[in-house]
């Protein structure tokens, strides 16, 4: 009797145990799928070109109304701009994810997280370092991470070759303007910085985090070349206002560029390289093949 007691128990501990194991199985697989978003919103520009860089772009539900690159993005919903969202429209949307940028309001990010939906912040990377490890974080979080190394390992090696190219050469002194009215470069701590010194120049802004710049700065520092972020229209009007200085080398030897200013001030880790690879290309343009 004792014999068939212990038998019947045996039978039922194993019958539990098997359940627990399988019940836990499958609830790690739904813990594991939830953890991977399925419902995302961009809040800044590079956020959405690398989502779309990492082929999630099925899962971007919204962005801003400055998210433009690629092309495809400009179909997303928007829900405002990068510094004030519309939070009436992101709830509606019911995100399990809201990827945010330094320019997103703190305190409309703030009421989110309140409100139960989960909101990460991306920093403004201050080199390609650090934009790569950001990007690599991304990667993890949309459950892309092979995707994000092998894109990573890319840009690396494309950055290595242009470094290669300009290692011997001289520097040339750059000036890179962001702003106009007041004029605005880009200072010494900043990721354009990083780009004009690893693409062998020399960034004559000044050091620190201001870009705040005078003429009489610029016209001392003399710079071989001068970069202009696209402004629309501005743009050419900044160029022609550079003209009238027939001093500055850059004027006398004709040599002031204008690049995308997505391109340039709002880098993932693929366009930070397409835009090392133009400047490396103004800074040196007879030394340096693309």
């Amino acid at each position: 009797m004792k014999k068939i007691l212990w038998l019947s128990l045996a039978i039922v501990f194993l019958a539990v145990l098997f359940y627990l194991l399988k019940t836990g199985d499958e609830m790690e697989i739904q813990v594991g799928s939830s953890l991977i978003p399925q419902r995302i919103i961009s809040l800044g520009p590079p956020i959405t070109e690398s989502l779309y860089l990492l082929g999630v772009e099925d899962k971007l539900m919204a962005n801003t109304t400055y998210c433009i690159r690629p092309k495809e993005a400009r179909d997303k919903e928007k829900i405002g701009d990068t510094m004030r969202a519309n939070l009436e429209e992101i709830i509606n949307i019911k995100p399990d994810l809201v990827l945010a940028t330094s320019l997103s309001n703190p305190k409309q990010t703030q009421r989110l997280r309140d409100l139960g939906i989960e909101v990460i912040s991306f920093s403004d990377p201050a080199n390609f370092s650090q934009l790569c490890r950001d990007f690599l974080k991304l990667g993890k979080i949309v459950g892309q991470e092979k995707e994000s190394v092998d894109i990573v390992q890319n840009a690396r090696e494309r950055v290595d070759a242009v470094q290669q190219r300009i290692r011997d050469l001289p520097g040339t002194k750059a000036l890179v303007q962001i702003g106009a009215r007041p004029l605005w470069v880009a200072p010494g701590d900043s990721f354009i910085d990083d780009l004009v010194r690893m693409a062998g120049g020399i960034n004559i802004g000044p050091f620190g985090k201001s870009g705040l710049y005078s003429l009489e700065e610029v016209l001392k520092a003399n710079p071989d070349v001068i970069i202009i972020a696209t402004m629309g229209i501005v743009g050419q009007t900044e160029k022609k206002s550079w003209q009238r200085y027939k001093s500055i080398n850059a004027v006398k030897e004709n040599r002031i560029y204008i690049m995308d200013s997505y391109k340039l001030c709002s880098p993932t880790a693929v366009t930070f390289v397409e835009a090392l690879e133009e400047i490396a290309e103004i800074l040196h343009p007879n030394e340096v093949a693309r």
